[in-house]
This record gives structure tokens, sequence and C-alpha cells, in this order.
């Protein structure tokens, strides 16, 4: 599974869910009349905000750590993160005793430093760029000899990630659309790869801000386009596809709708309101993307899945969005 380019299969999801089964409890999925009245539409949202560290990313990060072998484990793990990967990866070193580096933009989110760090990372700061952080992980990996846990281009990090859509479809089999927010796209991959392995004809639609649109564009191209724009208050979306993520999704036929800042805050309102669940604003970016759906003419099925992937808020920041909106 760990080939270059190599996509995991749905065989691997589903051992990745029996692997973090006694490490990752499975999330709920939640109801709210509001929602389904604000989307037109019965709303199944899949809370994986109520992980133990407040996003998706502990499945991915717990079944890389445990495909480790022994030979590897020692030598700890790395990677480099916005945040909630930090904190997932330092949660499943934790449990496996083995050490855990981080390296995180400057200005990344404190309570996401602050997660990483009690959780038992080593966090390493670097200029707030890709480059940057490609280049002072390199740097880790070589003095600390650790191997990498990618947040998104790992094939045992997507298998992980796929495990919440296969616990939304045992709970509700007759969902026929999912929404997934996407970044990196590990998570939307194994959204795919674990909808359309349980019934093929699923509709899987990722949701993305505009400002950061780049699997949208992508995808309309046919390759990969890395250029244009990338900012957005929902930072935990900032990563760019890879090709083996790029490659994933076009081969399920996902299609990906952006979204404005105003909408993803009034999906944050909504959630908080109606839903009563806090969220940090990448959590609310799926909610956001299938009203966008539904207000455009997209025909929707009377039940949709929608991943709520993250809910690690920092609340002055969360009441400023508020405030400005």
């Amino acid at each position: 599974m760990n080939r270059p380019g190599a996509a995991p299969s749905i065989d691997d999801v589903r051992a990745a869910a029996t692997r973090i089964a006694g490490q990752v409890p499975p999330t709920p999925v939640l109801r709210s009349a509001a929602v389904d009245d604000w989307v037109g539409t019965r709303v199944h949202l899949k809370a994986e905000h109520l992980h133990a560290t407040g996003a998706f990313k502990l499945r991915g990060a717990t079944n890389a750590v445990l495909l480790l072998d022994d030979e590897e484990a020692p030598r700890g793990v790395a990677a480099h993160s916005s945040g909630n990967h930090a904190a997932a990866l330092a949660v499943a070193a934790a449990r496996r005793g083995i050490p855990c580096t981080v390296v995180m933009p400057e200005g990344a989110s404190a309570t996401k430093r602050a997660a990483a760090e009690a959780a038992g990372a080593e966090v390493v700061t670097c200029a707030p760029t890709l480059a940057a952080r490609e280049e002072r992980l390199a740097e880790v990996l070589a003095e600390t000899g650790a191997v990498e846990v990618h947040p998104f281009n790992d094939p045992g990090v997507i298998a992980g990630q796929g495990t919440a859509t296969l616990e939304l479809l045992e709970s509700v089999p007759s969902i026929q659309l999912v929404v997934a927010p996407v970044s990196g796209g590990g998570l939307l991959s194994g959204t795919a790869i674990a909808a359309h392995a349980i019934n093929p004809a699923i509709a899987i639609w990722g949701a993305e801000p505009a400002g950061a649109d780049d699997a949208h564009r992508s995808l309309l191209a046919g390759h990969l386009v890395l250029d244009g724009p990338n900012e957005s208050l929902a930072d935990g979306l900032l990563a760019q596809l890879s090709e083996r993520t790029f490659a994933i999704l076009q081969s399920h036929d996902v299609q990906v709708v952006t979204i404005t800042e105003g909408q993803i805050v009034e999906a944050m309102r909504v959630l908080a309101r109606q839903a009563k669940q806090l969220v940090e604003p990448s959590g609310a970016v799926a909610l956001a993307g299938l009203v966008q759906l539904a207000a455009r003419g997209t025909p929707l099925p009377e039940d949709v899945g929608v991943l709520v992937s993250g809910g690690n808020v920092d609340l002055e920041r969360w009441t400023s969005v508020f405030h400005e909106a």
C-alpha cells in the first residue's frame, strides 16, 4: 500500500477500521430539523469534530502510526501541519510510545499548537509557506531519522480517513450523496473509496473555499493546477492536492463546489445556533458547499451525508469572525 503513487483499496480502509477501533471511537451522526429546512432535504452530519483531538485527522494518523513496523516505530514520526494533523499525530505517537516532531508555520492557530504540544509533540516553527514547511521537515527527518507521516499523501492516512464514511454509511445506508471538505484531498479521497465500494451510485462532492480552489480548478482542467489564490479563514484547507489524491478524485468522478467566506461563516452560525455544534471554519465548509449546491439547483436526494471535519475553535478568532460578519 505504500508504493509511490499507490491508492488504498476498500480492503485497506476496512483493515484500518479494525486496526484503529481500540483507539478511535466512532463519532455520532447528528440530525437537525432546522438544518434540513435550510438545505431542503434530510442532512446527516457526521460529527468528526467530536474526536478527542477535535478533528477527523485522528483516524488517518492513528492508522499510519499503527502500520509502522518494529524497525520504523522507534525512530519516531514527523510531519508538517497547520494544526489538526499535528495534534492527531502527536496523540497517535504518544499512544504507541514513540517520539513525534511537527513542523508548524508561524501564525498557526495557538489552540492547535497548544494541542500538539500538550500531546507530547516537539513543535518546530517555520515561515508560512509550503516550501518552508517542506524544507524544515526535510531537516527534521535528516536530524532525527523519523518516519514522515504526510497529512494527506500517505496511503495509510487516506485509508484511515475513509473509515469516517464507512461509519456514516453503516449508520445511514440510504444516503445517496456525500459532501466532504477538500484541502490536500486525503479525506475526500478516502470518502470516495469507501462510499463507492459500498454503493457506486453515490455522488461524491468536495467543498472548497473560493480563495483556495486548486482542487476545483484541477478537476476542471484534467491536471493539477496549483497556482492561483490560496487564502481563506478556513485555515485547515489551504493545502493543495497531490498527484495521488488528484488521481483518486479523478478516478471516482468527484466534483467540487466552491463557496465564499460569507457562506462559511453562515454555515458556522447555523451549526452553532440550530445544531448546537461549535465548529471551526474548515469544519463548516462541507455544509456550506451542500447549501450552495441546493441554491444553484443541483438535484439532491432525500438523504445526504455531510462530514463536519473539525471543531478546534480559536474562541477569540471565532467571535471576531462573527462580529465582522
